[in-house]
């Protein structure tokens, strides 16, 4: 799929390729879904399967949670990124052609802490997916190395917005 550029995305090629993320829910056994993000579109396959589509440079949050007749056996929360025919990509399960990963939690406690960091951002009336990528690169390298979890501040995303302002 291609989609031509928006005026506000200067430099692009003539059509740039999507990112296609695949969420599932299957009731008592799986949950694939975003916890954050805007998707440009939103496909349904079947009943159990969509497909979210975003353009260049958006970030996400996918989340799985898997169970089998004993209770949870997985839990894992990705935070990526679309990138453009530029960037180097991470090829990455259910994301096509792949994207930027910028973190992964895997397991119930480290999932609670970045969920508590989602929630914490919302509260400071800021969308996730409007926040600093650096932000997310920080909390899951602290999350690898067993490191107390920085909190995002209204300074911190003033910091990234005026960076962004002087690309």
């Amino acid at each position: 799929m291609t989609v031509s550029p928006s005026p506000t995305a200067p430099g692009l090629a003539a059509s740039v390729p999507l990112t296609r993320v695949s969420l599932a829910y299957i009731e008592t056994r799986l949950k694939l879904y975003l916890r954050f993000g805007e998707p440009a579109r939103i496909v349904t396959l079947d009943h159990w399967r969509r497909c979210a589509i975003f353009l260049p440079g958006a970030m996400f949050c996918r989340m799985l949670w898997e169970a089998n007749d004993y209770g949870t056996i997985r839990w894992q929360l990705m935070v990526m990124q679309a990138c453009t025919p530029f960037d180097a990509l991470q090829r990455l399960p259910g994301v096509q052609p792949g994207a930027r990963l910028l973190l992964k939690a895997e397991g119930e406690q480290a999932v609670q802490a970045v969920l508590q960091r989602i929630d914490a951002i919302e509260a400071l009336s800021i969308a996730p997916a409007a926040s600093s990528p650096a932000y997310w690169r920080t909390l899951g390298n602290r999350l690898a190395a067993r490191l107390p979890l920085p909190e995002y501040s209204m300074e911190r995303h003033a910091a990234w917005l005026a960076g962004r302002v002087l690309r």
